[in-house]
């Protein structure tokens, strides 16, 4: 696993697809604060609450300088799907190609569960400065307040 890069170093701008098609890195959000959430799977109870959580502060982080910014490994396809059904605001990503964003940052990794191994994605929000910098990180992210949590700190940088 590689070591994860954590607050005062430059997050990777490595360009993740667009539902629509396009594509977005870091960079493309210079000068304003951004908030990173990574989530293992669309249309999951957890993942969705998250999603939604997310977009219900949106106005609240608009107002906070902080754009957002959901990734996972599911396709375009998915991601259009999962925002059509939960009418979700916060602009989704799919960072599906190997060696992508998630691998770069050590967030893509072996995972066990119920005596199953397999790969995944561990539920982490990353907090960056308008230089491109990371502020903050959570790493193995409990859902529940943790939209809140991130925007008070968003608030506070």
């Amino acid at each position: 696993m590689t070591d994860r890069p954590g607050p005062g170093t430059p997050f990777p701008d490595i360009a993740l697809d667009t539902p629509e098609g396009g594509s977005v890195k870091v960079s493309d959000f210079a000068g304003r604060k951004l908030v990173v959430f990574f989530y293992p799977k669309d249309s999951t109870p957890g993942c969705t609450t998250e999603n939604i959580d997310f977009s219900a502060l949106m106005p609240q982080f608009e107002a906070a300088g902080t754009a957002l910014l959901g990734v996972s490994k599911d396709s375009a396809k998915k991601h259009q799907n999962f925002i059509a059904k939960h009418d979700l605001k916060a602009p989704l990503a799919t960072d599906a190609e190997e060696n992508g964003l998630s691998d770069a940052l050590g967030i893509w990794t072996e995972k066990q569960n119920y005596g199953r191994t397999y790969m995944g994605m561990v539920r982490t929000t990353y907090l960056i400065g308008p230089d491109g910098t990371i502020a903050q990180v959570w790493d193995k992210v409990k859902v529940k307040g943790h939209a809140e949590a991130v925007l008070e700190a968003a608030r506070a940088l």
